[in-house]
């Protein structure tokens, strides 16, 4: 498997874990049977809860553009040093994206959010 690949399971990975850290969060700021309800009138999800709550539909937010540029560059066989700079970009900043984030390290945060992005064009440029 392409390095390309590898980075996208790794991130889908990293997704799941976001997942499961912002249910838990939830679980323990609301109460599972709310969570388990309709949620209808779900109570506000605050704190470290929240935060990481936000960092998973972030991570779901680019995740889409990351799984569409890295199987572009695998079907088109653009693969390359600089996706496969890319794709460790992404993935490595997302992962520590998600800590600082739910550390609640604002300006820090946006810095490495803004080194994924890096990552992204680097895989873009490759397929133009």
């Amino acid at each position: 498997m392409s390095l390309e690949l590898t980075m996208l399971v790794w991130s889908v990975a990293l997704t799941f874990v976001q997942m499961l850290v912002a249910a838990v969060g939830a679980s323990r700021t609301v109460g599972l049977p709310t969570l388990a309800g309709n949620r209808d009138q779900l109570p506000a999800i605050t704190g470290w809860a929240g935060r990481a709550r936000r960092a998973h539909v972030n991570m779901l937010e680019s995740l889409v553009l990351f799984a569409a540029l890295v199987l572009v560059a695998e079907i088109t066989n653009r693969n390359n040093y600089m996706t496969g700079l890319g794709v460790q970009l992404f993935f490595w900043a997302r992962l520590v994206y998600a800590l600082v984030y739910i550390a609640g390290i604002p300006w820090v945060r946006t810095a490495v959010w803004g080194v994924s992005v890096i990552g992204l064009i680097l895989i873009f440029l490759q397929l133009m």
